[in-house]
């Protein structure tokens, strides 16, 4: 079976195909015009589309136009799911964040899990016993902190590029420049690294799966052993795909 996830986030369009679970293609940055073209050419059987941006409809009614089988929206509140979710306000949840727990229940059966999600913003998610996502927390991104400092004050300059995944970051700043990079990086990584300590004194066989697309940068930098997989929210939303498809 090859199906079709189509994630519609804050600062970007992404696509996965998928054959038979394995993901064959991806592509991020996407514009309606590239979806098209990617479905024509890649002919997916079934699709799911899921967006914290933007209502799903226009999206659907395009891949209903375009693919045979079932297309699926996506709505945390009302889909249903392989695993239990127990938010207590299902209507306000992102549905990247529940993708994400239904990918990493099927990654790591059995599982307490900790999702952490750096992007535009970053979310500690936790997914109990591989079977229940139970919620987190949300805080703002590194690029978002970097433009929060800017704005927010008279003269602080805009910080825009994040440093290289590999790079030192000092924590003493000797300029204003410095400062700021080294409040911003070395404090959203000492956050991260305490909340999974938190995490892990309560779940002492934790499991952390780190995603998004500063994933690599955190990577470099947090403790302890952690499975990386940029693509998460694209498998847990074919794996609710799936589900649908098959019941």
């Amino acid at each position: 079976m090859r199906t079709l996830s189509l994630d519609i986030g804050n600062t970007a369009v992404k696509y996965g195909c998928f054959e038979a679970d394995i993901l064959v293609e991806s592509a991020t940055g996407q514009n309606p015009d590239q979806v098209r073209a990617a479905v024509a050419r890649l002919r997916p059987e079934h699709a799911v589309v899921a967006s914290v941006a933007e209502p799903t409809a226009q999206w659907a009614a395009e891949l209903r136009a375009l693919v045979t089988g079932k297309v699926l929206e996506f709505v945390p509140a009302t889909t249903t799911l392989p695993i239990r979710n127990g938010y207590a306000t299902p209507h306000t949840l992102g549905a990247d964040r529940l993708a994400a727990a239904v990918g990493a229940a099927w990654l790591l059966p059995g599982r307490d899990v900790v999702i952490v999600d750096a992007g535009t913003a970053i979310k500690c998610d936790l997914v109990e016993g591989g079977h229940t996502f139970r919620g987190g927390s949300i805080a703002p991104g590194v690029a978002m902190r970097f433009q929060a400092l800017h704005t927010f004050t008279g003269r602080l300059p805009l910080v825009a590029n994040l440093p290289e995944a590999t790079a030192t970051v000092p924590l003493t700043g000797v300029d204003t420049e410095s400062a700021i990079r080294s409040g911003v990086v070395n404090g959203a990584v000492a956050e991260v690294q305490g909340l999974l300590a938190e995490y892990a004194a309560q779940f002492p066989q934790l499991a952390v799966i780190l995603a998004g697309g500063d994933a690599a940068f955190f990577r470099t930098r947090l403790k302890g052993p952690i499975f990386v997989v940029p693509e998460l929210v694209l498998i847990g939303l074919h794996r609710i795909l799936v589900h649908h498809v098959s019941t």
